[in-house]
């Protein structure tokens, strides 16, 4: 091999590159001259075992800043040609650097999610912790600890869905129909006072319909202290209302049965639509009010269970189904809307 080999190479390679006019062109050429295993410059790397030791250093140095010297006319031409077919583009009206950006669109909460970060923003004010719990219960916290028994008929209020599977020495698997069963698993490891809100969904085998669903959002209030009585009870849900309502609401409470409370109520809320008048109102049917959720006071016998003192501690709970209140909260007439997916219905709130 020549020793002018590598300056012969250099002029013949930088003359291809000012020649290459495109990508393909720099592709096939960077292949050419730099390619590992054809490359011009790489043959004759090959070769240098054939040469003297002096000669062998003096080409192989000679390769390898060529080498460094290919690579960066390599990278500057195909800086250029970029800039240039940029400029041709431009020129050509393909790119109009004049024109507004795009949209960047935005998503937003779910009516439902921002009802609750309403809902639990009041909850927090008020003194209430948030804590979360498994969608997948075990039978003992859903029913049993709740003084629902297998034999119960108000276990026919919440048929659900059940689970093959079982958890070792554990009852049967479902999923759970109430938020309820996380008060009992934050009773069981703590004490009074207990204030606590609990999110989160909720499942029946229901018959859908205008105001049914199979899947639920919930929200449960929980307070264990002593001294807690109905009047408590009251004024906390009268505050929750009037913040989500206006301060002019009103709340009513009516007897009603839950097995997990000792007295249980309905309550109901003056109609924000007709302001309670009801004639002639189709929010609240005529009656001038609209039922919103149940609650009570905790059953003594539950708190008992759970180690607490009924003699000492009394406690309140509340439950409602987040759907059927944006329902009244946004004047939306079908619950299963809400999960059509529907943007023309999601994106108006």
């Amino acid at each position: 091999m020549a020793l002018d080999a590598v300056p012969l190479l250099r002029n013949e390679a930088l003359t291809a590159l000012a020649a290459a006019g495109d990508d393909a062109a720099l592709r096939a050429w960077h292949t050419a001259y730099l390619g590992r295993k054809d490359g011009r410059l790489t043959g004759i790397l090959r070769t240098l075992g054939s040469l003297s030791i002096e000669d062998r250093k003096t080409v192989g140095a000679a390769a390898t800043a060529l080498t460094l010297e290919l690579e960066a006319a390599f990278e500057a031409r195909e800086q250029e040609l970029r800039r240039s077919a940029l400029a041709r583009s431009i020129e050509t009206g393909r790119v109009d650097v004049t024109l507004p950006a795009r949209p960047h669109l935005q998503g937003g909460l779910h009516p439902v999610t921002q009802l609750l970060r309403k809902i639990l923003d009041a909850c927090r004010s008020m003194g209430f912790s948030i804590v979360e719990g498994p969608e997948v219960e075990l039978d003992y916290y859903n029913f049993e600890a709740l003084r629902i028994p297998q034999d119960h008929p108000a276990r026919d209020m919440w048929d659900t869905f059940w689970i093959d599977e079982r958890v070792a020495g554990q009852t049967p698997l479902l999923l759970r129909t109430q938020t309820s069963p996380m008060q009992i698993r934050f009773m069981e490891e703590h004490k009074p006072p207990i204030r606590i809100a609990s999110p989160g969904r909720a499942y029946r085998f229901e018959a859908t319909d205008t105001t049914h669903e199979w899947m639920m959002t919930q929200v449960e209030i929980l307070a264990v202290d002593e001294g807690l009585n109905m009047g408590h009870l009251k004024g906390t849900l009268l505050d929750l209302f009037r913040r989500l309502f206006g301060p002019e609401r009103r709340i009513r409470l009516q007897a009603s049965y839950f097995p997990f409370v000792e007295p249980g109520a309905e309550v109901a809320m003056d109609c924000y639509v007709c302001n309670g008048v009801g004639t002639g109102c189709a929010s609240c049917h005529g009656t001038g009010w609209i039922e919103m959720l149940g609650a009570g006071m905790v059953h003594p016998e539950i708190l008992e269970n759970m180690g607490i003192d009924s003699r000492k501690y009394t406690g309140f709970a509340a439950g409602m189904g987040l759907e059927r209140l944006a329902m009244q909260y946004y004047g939306v007439p079908d619950i299963r809307w809400w999960y059509q997916n529907d943007l023309r219905l999601l994106s108006q709130f």
